[in-house]
């Protein structure tokens, strides 16, 4: 998992990193839209949309989903925890960060920057893939987090309402020449250069470009070959045609 030892957390960040969200609430089995995708700060629990009521005056925590992991708002997460050299991602409008970290189906044998917990390939100058590979960091470095997190008295649902959470395949990396610095921390937060990720629709309309050049390109080729071809029917055809020729008679 991603620490060694939970005793060294809160149990409000505890349990946000353990929780399975998205699963459909047994409370409210029977209604639409009954996925648990709000984490309350104060009960350490997960909630459904309709589970929010007794909670509103709590610290509520809205979980997103970005290629099946959850992840959370950047600007939600610097106002828990320091998370400068985290690398984040620009989506749906939103910068986020991935809570956990994701399996790899292999390891990074490249050159470049990786992280520092699971050896995921990275961008300059970030340092870890998710929140819980630089938790994980500390722990086994500094012994814990007390210089790390935030007093948050406050936290609320994105207004003016919320949204499913889900997030939509396009995303890019945080643009080059952007800082964030972690609030509170006086520290300076990392910079990745820019790279955008194709979409399924671009990629679609990459692939028809090229198959309609390459149906141009086999035509203009053929076309020469195809030309002599013609000429020696057609010269057939009119022979064919032609008065045909008797022998004189004497």
């Amino acid at each position: 998992m991603f620490v060694s030892s939970s005793q060294l957390l809160p149990r409000w960040l505890e349990v946000l990193l353990t929780e399975k969200f998205y699963n459909a609430c047994i409370i409210h089995e029977e209604a639409k839209k009954n996925e648990k995708n709000i984490y309350c700060l104060d009960c350490c629990i997960s909630l459904c949309p309709h589970c929010l009521p007794p909670h509103r005056s709590h610290r509520l925590l809205q979980i997103r989903r970005y290629v099946y992991h959850d992840v959370i708002r950047l600007d939600d997460a610097t106002k828990l925890i320091d998370c400068a050299y985290v690398q984040s991602y620009t989506t749906n409008s939103a910068k986020v960060v991935f809570l956990n970290q994701r399996p790899q189906t292999r390891s990074f044998r490249g050159t470049g920057n990786i992280c520092n917990t699971c050896d995921r390939s990275l961008q300059d100058p970030y340092l870890f893939c998710s929140l819980s590979c630089k938790i994980d960091y500390l722990i086994r470095t500094e012994g814990g987090l007390s210089n790390y997190l935030y007093e948050c008295k406050f936290l609320s649902l994105p207004e003016p309402g919320l949204d499913d959470g889900l997030m939509t395949p396009d995303s890019v990396l945080e643009p080059t020449g952007s800082a964030r610095t972690s609030s509170g921390s006086g520290g300076s937060g990392g910079v990745v250069g820019s790279r955008t990720l194709v979409c399924t629709a671009t990629t679609e309309f990459v692939r028809k470009k090229r198959s309609s050049s390459a149906s141009s390109a086999y035509r203009a080729t053929c076309r020469p070959a195809c030309s002599p071809v013609s000429e020696i029917s057609a010269g057939l055809m009119n022979r064919r045609k032609g008065n045909p020729q008797r022998a004189p008679l004497y």
